[in-house]
């Protein structure tokens, strides 16, 4: 008799392809960042999601991942203030790492320069990760768990997993400076998760995971 799948154990073994397609794609692949945020991750993380919805589920794709305008205004100035916080936290972290403000400003100014492209490309990676991690698979987990926690924690963890390709395979990151970014975003994704179920919209974290994204551009 062939054994009922539970509709957690669905949606983990479709995280698991994306995964694996997301793996290899990282490391047999070295493109451009703007190919990977603004074509390789809808394609690999927003497009399947898309069709499952779609097509497993039966559902309209926005209402099921929660991507909705309501309280949009109150979310972006929320975002703006909580962008300003890692914008400082980039600086100082910058003016410890080079050990005087002159040297700090000039990285800044430099970064400025362009900030109006590093935002789009973070708010592209802040909209395929969000859809992917917390639209789909925290939204279900906790569906099917009603616990805010577990399912948040799992899929933390998740999305976790789902950076080491991109940890791993940035030559920026190394030693100390790998293990801070594998911790900041374990604790960007346990925030994210349990704003995202408060709110119920998914418009706040990915404004969130855009801003922490563009401080690791003035950091890095």
């Amino acid at each position: 008799m062939k054994k009922n799948v539970s509709p957690t154990q669905k949606i983990l073994n479709f995280w698991a392809i994306i995964l694996i397609i997301w793996s290899v794609y990282r490391t047999k692949f070295s493109l451009p960042e703007w190919f990977d945020e603004f074509i390789a991750k809808p394609l690999i993380f927003v497009l399947p999601v898309y069709f499952y919805i779609k097509k497993v589920e039966k559902k309209e794709f926005f209402p099921s991942v929660l991507l909705t305008t309501k309280n949009i205004f109150k979310d972006i100035y929320l975002a703006i203030i909580i962008g300003f916080v890692f914008a400082l936290s980039a600086f100082f972290s910058n003016y410890v790492k080079h050990g005087s403000f002159l040297s700090t400003t000039t990285i800044f100014y430099s970064a400025s320069q362009k900030l109006s492209t590093y935002f789009l490309i973070a708010l592209a990676t802040g909209f395929s990760e969000e859809i992917l991690s917390r639209g789909f698979i925290l939204k279900r987990l906790y569906e099917e768990s009603g616990n805010i926690y577990s399912s948040s924690f799992i899929s933390s963890v998740l999305f976790f997993i789902l950076h080491i390709p991109i940890l791993f395979t940035n030559i920026k990151l190394t030693g100390g400076l790998l293990l801070l970014f594998m911790g900041t975003d374990l604790i960007l994704s346990l925030a994210n998760s349990f704003i995202f179920l408060e709110r119920k919209s998914l418009i706040l974290p990915i404004l969130i995971h855009a801003f922490y994204n563009l401080a690791i551009v003035l950091y890095v």
